[in-house]
């Protein structure tokens, strides 16, 4: 490929790809993401704008590659039939897709019946993520979920059916009035279903979301962190003894079947992200997207119609003519290695001291010598080598680790 003006900006070995899509049914109160129920008049509108800000940013970019597709929300799987082929159509026009690019749309068990899985096959996905959360009945309701839990076993199977060689099921634990009993019924009917991903997410209450004014309120109890840390480590041990890979804090695989988009945050890589909200790191830069889909709409459309030229290297002057774009930082070299460290972290095979330090031109090791001593001397981090990782006993509490390397 050519890359001569490109290059400046994304790699030859590409970027990640991620599509937001903000509509849901129903909005889960526990969520805080930049998704919105009851605004499905916009959803007409939103294809052409999305479509146009894919074309925009690949002139822009100079059709630079992509090995990694992720469609995330709110909900891409309550998108009309036909919409995930159009929006993969145009990217594939507007950018250089790797031939094996891994490609994630997000689900709800709710939207996937046989029919819908071989669509949303058809169109081009090859990897489903499917938010199960739980396979109580009675914590699906509180999590305002709009499926049940045999839904959920019944949507597996249909992608199963359809041809899904490549699925990942979310759950989330540590959740109000959640026993252990009913985590491990749950992990262990999720295990036997032998999806190739499994993801695992503490309940945190955010603010301003209806749950966390619930427990405020006194309506739900508040999350018990020391349960929590049962349920994990049951999950650690009993995934283990099923044949998953512990890869990164809250992420299980099968061998060879870690999600590769995720790999490019984790490893502090560049990707762009399109649609209402969406957040990008590319070069020097981390930038992000109005948020509102109205807004978006207007602003992807006017930004098609302002003459695109390719960028020799992307510069304040060139976010200021991306009209879509809600705000942007400059990223200076502390930033850059602080967050190389940390995000690397997360990876539980560990960071490769040598290869961060080729990534970010620093010597890791001699910037950090202070932070990772004492973290070792906490039993946070264990050294062999040049390879750095959490221990076993950090995972719960990474946290501690991680802000020891912050500026």
């Amino acid at each position: 490929m050519t890359t001569s003006r490109a290059s400046i900006i994304v790699p030859a070995s590409g970027m990640g790809l991620y599509v937001h899509v903000p509509f849901c049914k129903t909005k889960c109160p526990y969520c805080d993401f930049n998704t919105y129920q009851g605004i499905e008049n916009l959803m007409e509108p939103f294809l052409p704008s999305l479509k146009a800000e894919i074309q925009s940013w690949g002139e822009t970019l100079a059709h630079p590659a992509v090995t990694s597709i992720f469609f995330g929300g709110g909900t891409p799987s309550y998108l009309p039939p036909g919409y995930i082929e159009q929006i993969l159509a145009s990217i594939q026009s507007s950018y250089q897709v790797d031939s094996g690019a891994e490609i994630t749309i997000e689900a709800n068990p709710g939207d996937l019946d046989a029919a819908a899985c071989a669509g949303i096959l058809a169109q081009g996905v090859n990897r489903l993520s499917i938010g199960v959360q739980s396979l109580d009945n009675d914590l699906l309701n509180l999590l305002g979920r709009r499926h049940q839990a045999s839904e959920a076993v019944d949507a597996f199977q249909a992608a199963r059916k359809a041809g899904f060689d490549n699925v990942n099921l979310d759950l989330m634990y540590g959740l109000p009035n959640q026993s252990i009993h009913q985590w491990r019924k749950t992990l262990d009917s999720l295990t036997s279903l032998e999806p190739e991903h499994i993801s695992l997410y503490a309940l945190t209450l955010e603010e301003g979301t209806p749950m966390h004014r619930w427990a405020e309120e006194g309506k739900i109890p508040e999350p018990d962190p020391d349960l929590a840390a049962d349920m994990y480590q049951y999950a650690r041990e009993s995934l283990a003894a099923a044949g998953y890979h512990h890869y990164e804090i809250s992420n299980w695989s099968l061998p060879d079947r870690a999600c590769g988009h995720n790999l490019v945050y984790w490893e502090n890589g560049p990707y762009l992200g399109v649609g209402p909200g969406a957040h990008s790191r590319l070069g020097d830069w981390r930038f992000w997207t109005v948020l509102s889909p109205r807004d978006y709409n207007t602003k992807a459309t006017a930004w098609a119609q302002s003459g695109i030229q390719p960028a020799d290297d992307l510069v304040e002057t060139v976010l200021e003519s991306v009209q879509t774009l809600g705000g942007w930082e400059h990223l200076g070299p502390e930033t850059i290695c602080s967050e190389t460290m940390f995000l690397g972290l997360r990876l539980l095979d560990g960071l490769n001291l040598s290869g961060a330090s080729a990534r970010t031109g620093v010597d890791m090791a001699g910037k950090f010598q202070a932070p990772i001593q004492e973290c070792i001397d906490l039993g946070l981090l264990v050294r062999d080598g040049d390879c750095l990782k959490l221990t076993e006993s950090a995972y719960l509490i990474a946290n501690q680790a991680f802000t020891r390397f912050l500026g």
